[in-house]
């Protein structure tokens, strides 16, 4: 239960992500690390004092320097870059100031198509941002997938970051990751930089319709995709990825989930609503909704284990029933 002062703070909290927006997009952190940040303009100077009392920024005797965490997170090129993450959120920002309308009618106020392949500028941009996102994400989460080896089918792939970080963790894996073609087209660039061209197939398809080889994978993954699907197509996907399994094969299914409540996480509550603002069946779901679908797909469900922060994402495990 919030009290008054927390009302009035969560009135204005927008503030402070407009703030760490405009930081990035004028490159703040970076001319702080390289000690070259003119604050000399007065908007320049008024935005870098919010970032410190934002607690973005530590500022000593007029001089400003990076915080522990920014040094790491907010630098483009550092270990846990989150700059491209962040700019996903800076482009559906829009859209959270159309709740209201989004209630009214229910559908989402952003067309999914803009940055999904119509418009090749957001399709790019979109790319880069669930590219830097999941190799943040996927550093902690392919520790956790055990006893990874042979072939692995990676639907809805996105940019193939996690296919990427699999084959790097094991020698041995060849993956196929599958998307739509504008962003399939962006993994394969991805995918190269990284010179595993030869043990990633980037397929270009659809997970709502495609059949895969019949008994030919190890292996399926999905990752950060079934939270813009309705119920029914989410065990229609996970019938057709138990099909493509070997027997035994295992599933591992990451994503923003819930617990029973629909209410906690808190982030993955408020992120259903994200979802909902810019995709048609967008939501977040509970893992224990997850686990049901998997049986009915003709899988038996493991443990729900819980990603390291900071995004709260849950992985859930499952075998193909014999």
């Amino acid at each position: 239960m919030k009290d008054i002062q927390q009302i009035v703070d969560l009135a204005s909290a927008y503030y402070g992500s407009a703030v760490l927006f405009a930081a990035i997009d004028c490159d703040i952190f970076a001319k702080v690390e390289r000690g070259d940040l003119d604050v000399s303009s007065r908007g320049m100077r008024l935005l870098a004092d919010a970032c410190v009392a934002e607690g973005l920024l530590e500022k000593h005797d007029g001089t400003y320097s990076n915080t522990p965490a920014g040094r790491i997170a907010l630098i483009p090129g550092g270990p846990a870059d989150l700059t491209k993450a962040i700019r996903y959120n800076r482009d559906v920002y829009p859209a959270w100031g159309k709740l209201a309308e989004f209630v009214k009618t229910g559908r989402p106020v952003e067309r999914p198509e803009t940055h999904l392949g119509e418009d090749p500028i957001r399709t790019k941009a979109f790319a880069a941002a669930m590219f830097g996102r999941a190799m943040g994400i996927g550093k902690g989460i392919v520790p956790m997938l055990s006893g990874l080896s042979g072939k692995i089918l990676d639907l809805a792939g996105g940019p193939a970051a996690y296919a990427i970080l699999m084959c790097q963790a094991n020698p041995g894996l060849f993956c196929t990751t599958v998307d739509l073609p504008a962003i399939s087209a962006e993994a394969k660039e991805y995918v190269a930089k990284f010179g595993l061209s030869e043990r990633i197939e980037c397929r270009a398809g659809d997970y709502h319709k495609d059949e895969y080889e019949p008994s030919s994978y190890d292996a399926a993954t999905i990752f950060g995709a079934l939270h813009q699907e309705s119920s029914a197509d989410i065990v229609d996907i996970l019938k057709r990825a138990r099909r493509a399994l070997k027997p035994g094969g295992r599933l591992f299914v990451l994503d923003m989930m819930t617990d029973v409540t629909r209410t906690s996480p808190e982030f993955s509550a408020l992120f259903a609503i994200n979802m909902a603002l810019t995709t048609h069946n967008g939501w977040v779901f509970s893992d224990v909704e997850l686990k049901n679908w998997m049986r009915e797909a003709g899988f038996e469900p493991g443990e729900t284990m819980f990603a390291p922060p900071p995004m709260p994402h849950w992985l859930v495990s499952a075998s193909v029933t014999i």
